[in-house]
């Protein structure tokens, strides 16, 4: 499947630049645009220009290139020190999807585990290993589509909240993934798709790029879900995830803690769709995952930037819940799914599998 050009992607050498969709005119504008520098990174990951778990992933990996590549030091020891002043200001644009600090974290150690090389070969050695991020990515969206489709079976209808499409990675998703994957098996199945306030990506995002790739997609508002749901119109329920906890706790976009209760009330399975890189294994309950706080003209003026709301009104904004696990059916990663998460079962799954760093 691929409804559009690459989400996000490098051009060039080590003097080219990182492309990407701009979301925010999505659906009404298509444009991509160009980021020559860190700042223009970070720019674009706070203001959701580029948005999803994994995709905030690979621009932690081109930005840190960015933010290195025109560095002046002489010296391997410079150049580190640049590079950690790099790492902590990506860092500082948004702090729940786990992703972005993974991916910051996997470039700074791969320099200071390059040994006694040059700076410029340490600058093509972060490029290299940038690419190798966005390339990895593609083949884990791959392989969560594949695990994700078994789950969901002819004629059944699926609900998704939020974005977790092509859109929030480097190939075709995460939770999408699934509906991607089953489409390419020949399933036969629709797709009830959230709009996810106040920014609508369910709306604006995930129906689009369902609608684009010719799979039966029906958009209902946020406070319609239960409704649905109590028609019986939904037999699975499929999300992604920003940052996962160590015993399957689920941070993603606000709501989905919402959809989970409910879910759990009509007895639909609820999935969630995330790579390994998502987990953070450090922290060991959801409530413990920070979560992000957004400016308020989000919710008074809305997407449109109309004011909807008196302009001083108090507001309060998070941008993420948490879903606890015992709310959670499974959680499909790139090496299977983690029936009936917890703690011990996602050690498990991540000593079978080899992911355990200490391993």
């Amino acid at each position: 499947m691929t409804a559009h050009p690459d989400t996000i992607h490098w051009i060039g050498d080590l003097d080219g630049c990182c492309r990407l969709i701009e979301q925010t005119l999505l659906p009404a504008e298509f444009k991509e645009i160009d980021c020559q520098t860190q700042e223009d990174m970070w720019d674009a990951i706070k203001r959701l220009a580029v948005r999803g778990a994994p995709a905030i992933g690979v621009a932690a990996g081109f930005g840190t290139v960015l933010g290195v590549r025109n560095s002046t030091a002489t010296s391997a020891s410079a150049f580190l020190e640049d590079l950690q002043k790099t790492v902590d200001y990506l860092s500082s644009s948004r702090p729940t999807a786990v992703n972005l600090f993974w991916g910051l974290d996997r470039m700074r150690r791969v320099a200071h585990a390059a040994g006694d090389i040059s700076v410029p070969e340490l600058k093509q050695r972060l490029l290299d290993e940038a690419k190798a991020i966005w390339t990895e990515d593609r083949d884990i969206c791959r392989r969560l589509g594949k695990h994700g489709a078994a789950l969901l079976h002819e004629g059944e209808s699926a609900l998704t909240h939020c974005n977790a499409g092509g859109l929030a990675t480097a190939d075709y998703g995460t939770a999408l993934a699934v509906f991607f994957a089953a489409q390419e098996e020949g399933k036969t199945f629709a797709v009830f798709a959230d709009e996810t306030r106040p920014l609508n990506q369910g709306s604006r995002l995930t129906s689009w790029e369902l609608h684009n790739a010719g799979i039966d997609v029906t958009l209902i508002c946020d406070n319609m879900a239960g409704q649905v749901m109590k028609e019986g119109r939904i037999q699975k329920i499929f999300v992604g995830s920003d940052r996962i906890a160590a015993n399957g706790d689920a941070a993603n976009k606000i709501g989905t803690y919402s959809v989970s209760v409910l879910a759990k009330h009509h007895g639909i399975p609820f999935y969630v769709v995330a790579p390994t890189s998502t987990f953070d294994l450090n922290t060991a309950h959801g409530d413990d995952i920070p979560i992000e706080q957004r400016d308020p003209d989000e919710i008074r003026r809305g997407y449109t930037g109309g004011l909807n709301a008196p302009a001083d009104v108090a507001v309060y904004n998070p941008a993420f819940d948490v879903t606890p696990h015992e709310h959670i059916a499974g959680i499909v990663t790139e090496f299977g799914v983690i029936q009936n998460p917890d703690t011990e079962a996602v050690l498990e799954h991540f000593r079978r599998n080899g992911c355990l760093a200490d391993e």
